[in-house]
């Protein structure tokens, strides 16, 4: 697999990032990936944006006949003559602020200690996020966005595009998202919060160099894990079938199909994500508020030019229909231009990043009716 991974770093003194905490951070580094060619007025440009878990590398970087083993996490939508066409389109995703997959974060090395931050790294918000991003657009040089576009976790992160730099873009794709996180989605989050610090290795979060919470850290990804489907999905993949036996075990070992499946999850997760990450990234979507206390946050998006398109998925029960018809109706009332399409899936929250022809073809057709 080739590496097509970018860096940029900036933010570093006296030039920091002033945080919503009020913090100033720096350096930061951002990991980043491009796919297609950058037009020369600069106008095609398609920023990604990637859900909790995800990170720089939305497709691989291979022709279509050539052998491909680095699949991204969106291989479906992007790349050539595909939903998002890289032969038309400028694609740049990067890993977020406080992720673990390459860009800053709480695993990274703390220039006045020389260890890896911890704790010691700062909470960072949504707006934190895009606050770097926007750096790296700037870095390369892009004033004009045609399309923002995420799901889930990327969704706010497209929605607060929106919000900070409404004169850069022409367009937004938010998936499967929400405007805030209801009781609901934070208690989740919290008990896998809870879960990763209730392992004695996480060590108030000074675990490097030493055993990780990868117990924690599993089963926190388990919790998640059951919010990305939905009852009829899990039926259909497991029911109450067994896991190679015949008959229950009376004891606790695995007895179902499903608990095999949530246990292989998590295994697989530790091998790739930071527990400390974890924390981080579920709090910034817990803060995480589109409108703000009375509609506060919108006043800058009134009467901006960019055309919105909002899909929601039937069977997510995570980030509902109801509340993607909730963000449609407040960016009409702010005067913005709005469609919206809810796709029937049985999947779950996860059906954005499950192959969707309905999907492909929608924010197909909608990026070629663009016209600024």
């Amino acid at each position: 697999m080739t590496d097509n991974r970018q860096y940029f770093t900036f933010a570093e003194s006296p030039n920091e990032m002033q945080l919503d905490s009020g913090v100033k951070f720096g350096p930061v580094t951002l990991c980043f990936e491009t796919y297609g060619r950058l037009s020369p007025n600069k106008d095609n440009v398609i920023l990604i944006l990637h859900a909790f878990s995800g990170d720089s590398h939305v497709a691989s970087h291979t022709g279509p006949d050539e052998q491909d083993d680095s699949a991204g996490w969106w291989e479906y939508m992007v790349g050539s003559g595909k939903g998002i066409d890289t032969d038309r389109y400028f694609v740049i995703c990067s890993n977020v602020l406080g992720g673990c997959l390459g860009s800053t974060g709480p695993a990274s090395e703390n220039p006045e200690t020389g260890k890896p931050y911890g704790l010691d790294f700062p909470v960072v918000t949504i707006a934190d996020m895009v606050q770097a991003q926007k750096a790296l657009l700037d870095h390369l040089g892009i004033t004009e966005i045609l399309s923002v576009i995420g799901g889930s976790m990327g969704g706010m992160q497209t929605l607060e595009w929106c919000l900070r730099y409404p004169d850069m873009i022409a367009s937004a794709v938010p998936l499967a998202s929400t405007m805030r996180h209801t009781a609901l989605a934070i208690a989740f989050n919290e008990i896998a919060r809870q879960a990763i610090m209730a392992d004695p290795k996480w060590n108030r979060g000074n675990y490097y160099g030493s055993a990780s919470p990868e117990l924690g850290l599993a089963v926190a990804r388990m919790i998640g894990h059951v919010t990305y489907l939905s009852d009829a999905a899990m039926h259909r993949k497991f029911g109450r079938r067994l896991q190679d036996r015949s008959d229950f075990s009376f004891n606790f070992d695995i007895d179902f199909q499903v608990e095999s499946y949530l246990r292989y999850q998590g295994e697989k997760f530790v091998k790739r994500f930071d527990a400390n990450s974890f924390l981080y990234i579920s709090k910034a979507t817990d803060y995480f508020d589109f409108a703000g206390e009375n509609g506060c946050r919108l006043d800058g998006l009134s009467g901006a030019d960019i055309r919105f398109l909002v899909v929601s998925f039937s069977s997510d029960w995570l980030y509902p229909t109801s509340q993607s018809r909730e963000l449609v109706r407040t960016l009409k009332k702010n005067g913005l231009d709005v469609s919206f399409c809810e796709i029937k899936a049985d999947c779950g929250h996860d059906a954005f990043l499950i192959p969707n022809e309905k999907l492909n073809g929608l924010i197909s057709g909608f990026l070629q009716g663009l016209q600024r």
